[in-house]
């Protein structure tokens, strides 16, 4: 039985459309052809962050996160960044008694604006506040100290393969795949994703009805 429902944060709970587009807007390039740089290295299996090193090959990913901070052009988060179904599922499953927890790759200031959103969660959390980032095994022993539940009963969700699926099964707990997002399509049907996960869900209210039943 799932006790504690653990969910990663960009593609899962929050769109990162307009994440992408301010960097566009940064960079003086056209919102498409970033958008059509990041669909290119996902399906190369590489980082987000290379659609930036692609976009302009002497950028310095630090210098600018920085120089957006100061600009007043960084990191924000508001109700129109979430995915229509955040809210209801998860109301819906606290009602039914579980535990549920927000944990992603994210930086601390990301957590801050996630938890000014007031959604219904027991916890949030980033890499950025716990030192230590997916697909490291010591994000996933935290994630279960913070689960207050045994790995079996423990559900990861998230759209990546790498970060969120074969970690979280490696460290023991159970794991479901939302087709959300370009990993999440491109690897919604790739036969280790379906052998691996327990769950491959296209919403989160598809996922709480899962757990109702």
């Amino acid at each position: 039985m799932i006790e504690t429902i653990v969910f990663d944060v960009g593609e899962t709970i929050t769109r990162d459309d307009r994440y992408w587009a301010s960097w566009a807007d940064w960079l003086g390039i056209p919102r498409h052809t970033l958008s059509a740089l990041v669909g290119a290295v996902v399906a190369q299996g590489r980082d987000n962050a290379d659609a930036l090193r692609l976009a302009r090959p002497s950028i310095d990913i630090s210098a600018e996160y920085r120089a957006r901070e100061t600009a007043g052009c960084g990191e924000s988060l508001d109700e129109t960044d979430l995915y229509d179904d955040v809210r209801p599922a998860l109301t819906w499953l606290r009602k039914l008694g579980i535990r549920v927890i927000i944990a992603g790759n994210q930086t601390s200031r990301v957590g801050d604006l996630l938890r000014d959103l007031d959604l219904p969660v027991d916890l949030i959390v980033t890499s950025g506040e716990w030192g230590v980032a997916k697909p490291q095994p010591e994000f996933f022993e935290r994630v279960l100290e913070v689960a207050q539940a045994a790995p079996r009963e423990t559900l990861y969700v998230g759209d990546h393969p790498a970060n969120d699926l074969f970690p979280a099964k490696q460290a023991g707990l159970r794991a479901a795949h939302i087709r959300r997002g370009p990993w999440g399509h491109l690897w919604a049907d790739d036969p280790d994703v379906v052998a691996v996960a327990d769950w491959r869900i296209d919403s989160l209210t598809h996922l709480a009805t899962i757990i109702a039943n």
